[in-house]
């Protein structure tokens, strides 16, 4: 999507949020010289490292290096993806989002769609305290044990009985009950329409930038179904959505492991006892949508099934859904519960701590697969252990290279009889889901150039027209330079965070974000920038005009040369003799 929004856009973006405001609204800021300091959110630390520099627009931890624009911000800590960030700070600016594509298709505006969930959301939470038979739902809340506090903070509700609540709160017109429709909270049968949830507790289902897009119902009287979800929609897809995944995010901005389990109440029961990091899938199989989100979430997650032969079904199909994505960058285990157990009885039981260490114990990815293999098979036979390992070779197959990959291949090997040493040695990789600081390395020439006009685009100006050679220099990014002081002479006014944010789709993208917060910067004194920047651009047009000079010398014949050329020459090695002789 980068590429395909106009970059004017993102430049008044950008130039209409005011990144201070962004993070101060998520973190508390305090005032530091100019800038602005915090404790970092995607690291832990004692001592605030983290400047939000409203000069630049632009924020940088000192601590663990994470680095970026507004938009950069909203991906990393609301785990938005681009589009998203994108979408949520014009939604903020009052901007609309031009058009992508050459032949541009208007498309209706899902926007109403949202309005409408949240009304009718806030309608089936007032209901929950004040409709005359709520007492039933609030009763069965307690008896689950949950409190007015967590219920409120999942925006629990209840759906009156009837037919025509909802319908006649908010569908008084044809053009509001065609949008009752399409957002599921109404259905129509034979030319009849009526409110699909009643008598129900009512469940809002956030996506992960909180907004309600679909809804739960648990029925409170006999019939069926006992839980009831929304249908398709245009805003709600349950094959993407994860309940809970929003509420999750929103209390622990680190999160080092996510639970997948089986219901709503379960979820909510966990948050209860402090195992705020459950999510469930809406009544469906887990997906590989459902697996990106979580893999965007947290650096593990943790499938609890029941322990009897459906809940080892459902894992086995999961595994299957992960295999193609498990590279190792994210570790993937199964848990399974003991008999008559489900997660809200189990926590009850052993409480936050005593659950999260069953978690921790749950079976790797590898474990269970060969678990299950050999349950099926015969593994006190050769013949028996060989066809495993077929089977397992097929599966591994589906996997991408990485640390799964090779666990799996050692265990196939041990079947197969092969020796150890028959598959590489998995190497060991990093959990961390955050920034990771990487030690700073000397720049080059061209590099140190980027670096401070990409931190202070203002240099620009200071280029001379008159000696551009350093246009023609081979060295590597210096095609880069170029670019960056073509595109600063179109838009000499253009901040550093729309400069970088002009370079998303660039495959450097991220190095030139690190050299923009190189530590050789913060060693430049102000006043000093405009010297070091066209001392580096002479330098560079010196060092391209000797390389100019020899190319184009050495492709003469010596009897080409002329009485100018060779004296320069007898000079230049005369100089070359002086400097070997004054070495000790």
């Amino acid at each position: 999507m980068a590429g395909r929004i106009p970059p004017e856009f993102i430049d008044d973006l950008l130039t209409r949020t005011d990144i201070v405001e962004l993070i101060g609204s998520r973190l508390q800021l305090r005032k530091a010289g100019k800038d602005f300091q915090a404790r970092c959110p995607f690291h832990d630390e004692k001592t605030p490292s983290f400047t939000v520099s409203p000069d630049k627009q632009f924020y940088h931890c000192f601590g663990c290096g994470a680095h970026g624009s507004a938009i950069g911000f909203l991906m990393e800590y609301d785990h938005l993806a681009f589009p998203e960030a994108v979408e949520e700070l014009a939604r903020q600016a009052g901007l609309e989002l031009p058009s992508r594509g050459e032949t541009p298709i208007k498309t209706p505006s899902h926007a109403p769609l949202y309005e409408l969930m949240e009304r009718a959301a806030a309608l089936y939470r007032r209901q929950l305290r004040e409709h005359p038979q709520a007492n039933r739902a609030v009763e069965y809340l307690k008896q689950r044990g949950l409190s007015g506090e967590i219920a409120g903070d999942f925006g629990l509700g209840y759906a009156p009985p009837g037919r025509d609540f909802i319908l006649g709160q908010l569908g008084r017109t044809a053009a509001e009950q065609g949008q009752l429709l399409a957002c599921g909270l109404i259905a129509e049968q034979e030319g009849r329409r009526y409110d699909r949830f009643r008598d129900r507790i009512i469940f809002p289902i956030r996506e992960r930038r909180g907004r309600v897009v679909a809804f739960g119902g648990r029925l409170l009287g006999d019939g069926k179904p006992k839980y009831l979800n929304s249908p398709e929609t245009p805003i709600f897809h349950k094959g993407r959505e994860l309940y809970g995944l929003f509420e999750a995010l929103k209390r622990t901005r680190k999160i080092e492991s996510l639970v997948i389990v089986e219901g709503y109440m379960d979820v909510i029961a966990l948050a209860q006892y402090g195992m705020t990091s459950a999510v469930a899938t809406l009544g469906t199989a887990t997906t590989a949508d459902h697996l990106q989100q979580l893999h965007k979430s947290a650096p593990e997650i943790v499938f609890c099934f029941d322990g009897d032969r459906a809940g080892r079904d459902a894992a086995w199909k999961a595994l299957q859904t992960a295999l193609p994505l498990a590279a190792g960058h994210q570790l993937i285990r199964f848990l399974f519960l003991p008999d008559g157990e489900d997660p809200d009885t189990l926590i009850r039981r052993l409480g936050r701590d005593g659950f999260a260490e069953l978690v921790a114990k749950g079976r790797s990815l590898s474990d269970f697969l060969f678990d299950h293999l050999a349950e099926e098979g015969d593994m006190a036979s050769s013949d028996g252990r060989k066809r495993i390992a077929s089977l397992a070779r097929e599966l591994i197959d589906k996997m991408p290279a990485g640390i799964y990959r090779d666990l799996a291949l050692g265990r196939m090997a041990k079947l197969e009889g092969l020796p150890s040493g028959a598959v590489a040695r998995p190497q060991r990789r990093s959990r961390g889901r955050g920034p990771q600081k990487s030690l700073p390395v000397p720049l080059s020439l061209v590099a140190k150039a980027i670096a401070l006009l990409l931190d202070n685009p203002q240099l620009a100006g200071l280029v001379s027209q008159q000696d551009d050679r350093w246009r023609r220099s081979t060295s590597p990014g210096a095609d880069i330079l170029v670019q960056l002081l073509d595109m600063l002479a179109e838009r000499p006014d253009i901040g550093k965070a729309a400069l970088l944010e002009r370079w998303r789709d660039h495959p450097h993208f991220n190095y030139l974000q690190q050299i923009s917060v190189h530590p050789f910067l913060a060693d430049i004194a102000e006043e000093d920038l405009g010297a070091e920047f066209c001392g580096a651009i002479s330098r560079l047009n010196e060092e391209t005009r000797k390389i100019e000079w020899r190319n184009a010398f050495n492709q003469r014949s010596v009897t080409a040369w002329s009485d100018e050329e060779r004296a320069r020459l007898m000079q230049q090695a005369e100089a070359a003799r002086a400097r070997r002789d004054e070495l000790p």
